[in-house]
């Protein structure tokens, strides 16, 4: 019943997405030198997350080495990984 049904393949939607500009991530990276207090300030003031967001990010990024801290297509994200970027934070759209 459901042999003609065609199986999408995730790496396909990704790899077109990517082409299209679409579903990237900003990806923020942990460093020695910031606090948690600023980096959850940051990503409330720059990403725009709730407290709660902001600060299971700044976990992650502090016990996991980085963290997807927002989605959307390139244009949305540049801006935003500039203004980590230029805080001193490290930042990466993939």
């Amino acid at each position: 019943m459901f042999k003609n049904k065609k199986k999408e393949n995730p790496e396909e939607n990704n790899s077109l997405s990517t082409i299209n500009g679409n579903n990237q991530s900003l990806i923020l990276y942990n460093d020695d030198y910031h606090t948690f207090d600023f980096v959850i300030e940051t990503l409330i003031n720059i990403c725009r997350h709730n407290d709660i967001q902001a600060e299971q990010c700044a976990y992650i990024v502090h016990y996991k080495g980085k963290c997807d801290v927002k989605n959307g297509d390139y244009d949305l994200l540049k801006p935003i990984k500039e203004a980590l970027t230029d805080r001193g934070l490290k930042a990466n759209i993939e």
